[in-house]
């Protein structure tokens, strides 16, 4: 086991690191480059490595670098931006969990009948609509025709009162988690079906166990592996819906400040933050693999 997390981890490093040499190459070649914000605006294009390096020299020594057009440190926009991010796309995704697991599992038990039909037909709905859209109809009939919730997400400069806001919460919360049900509850269902054809299951069921031992034993377990997997796989994703919503419903999270900083091209905000989307992302692989491995020992002892 420990042999498997430490190739993974080392996979995770070098994903990092080649995300952020990409993302400083293409930064590099736009107006108000990275290479002049990192070296001076007397650096030649020519010094990118040396630029590259000298950038993740002060990462490791904590240090994301400055906003010269905010005249604040990435960091501290870091801090205060992040948590909001953290708020709306942990709850999103917690719900998204909590409703397409069961779910795709009773589409997979009711497999070609009217439920099947009917909850396919929505969660393919909710996945090919736009992020956008999909928040803008729930903005216009939610929030200004019913006035049910807030048409903007919480403005609370507080932590504490942002994620209790549940008012102004509600929307933006709902348009990630409709996106991300969408995502997990089609790959749920079609892995419960995989299970569902095992021997295994056709075993326990001529033992004389019940249908519901049969589905919370065998299928569910086996079927939260991919998953599992899918998860870690789709925080960018998650990550990139919620630079849609928070721009949508005005919340100055770390996909707003991406956004802005895309703008008025402000490489080193848009280096940090994507520096720590990257590790995200790494981490969210690391852990869908130790949830992998937990749930299938033998992934354990797969060769590399």
């Amino acid at each position: 086991m420990a042999a498997y997390l430490a190739r993974r981890a080392l996979q995770a490093v070098a994903v990092v690191v080649l995300v952020t040499l990409i993302v400083f190459g293409l930064l590099s070649l736009a107006p108000g480059n990275a290479i002049t914000a990192v070296l001076g605006a007397g650096a030649a294009h020519r010094q990118f490595l040396l630029a590259y390096l000298t950038w993740l020299g002060r990462v490791l020594h904590g240090n994301l670098g400055f906003s010269d057009r905010l005249n604040v440190s990435v960091g501290s926009l870091l801090a205060a931006s992040l948590p909001r991010t953290v708020v709306l796309t942990g709850v999103s995704t917690l719900l998204a969990l909590l409703i397409a697991v069961p779910l795709g599992l009773l589409q997979a038990v009711r497999r070609n009948t009217a439920t099947d039909h009917v909850l396919r037909l929505v969660t393919y709905l909710c996945y090919g609509t736009p992020t956008f859209v999909l928040g803008a109809v729930l903005i216009l009939f939610l929030g200004v025709d019913l006035h049910a919730f807030g048409a903007e997400g919480p403005q609370a400069t507080g932590i504490v009162a942002f994620a209790t806001d549940l008012r102004d919460l509600t929307l933006p919360v709902l348009t990630l988690t409709l996106m991300t049900v969408a995502i997990f509850a089609r790959y749920m269902r079609s892995s419960a079906l995989d299970s569902l054809a095992q021997e295994y299951v056709e075993a326990a069921r001529a033992r004389g166990a019940g249908e519901r031992r049969v589905l919370a034993a065998h299928v569910l377990r086996n079927s939260l592996v991919p998953v599992v997997t899918l998860l870690g796989l789709s925080l960018p994703q998650i990550v990139g819906g919620a630079v849609l919503v928070e721009g949508l419903f005005n919340i100055q999270g770390m996909g707003w400040q991406i956004w802005q900083a895309a703008l008025r091209q402000d490489a080193p905000v848009t280096l940090g933050f994507t520096l720590v989307i990257g590790v995200a992302a790494a981490i969210g692989s690391l852990l869908a693999d130790i949830g992998y491995a937990l749930l299938d020992p033998r992934v354990r002892y797969a060769q590399p």
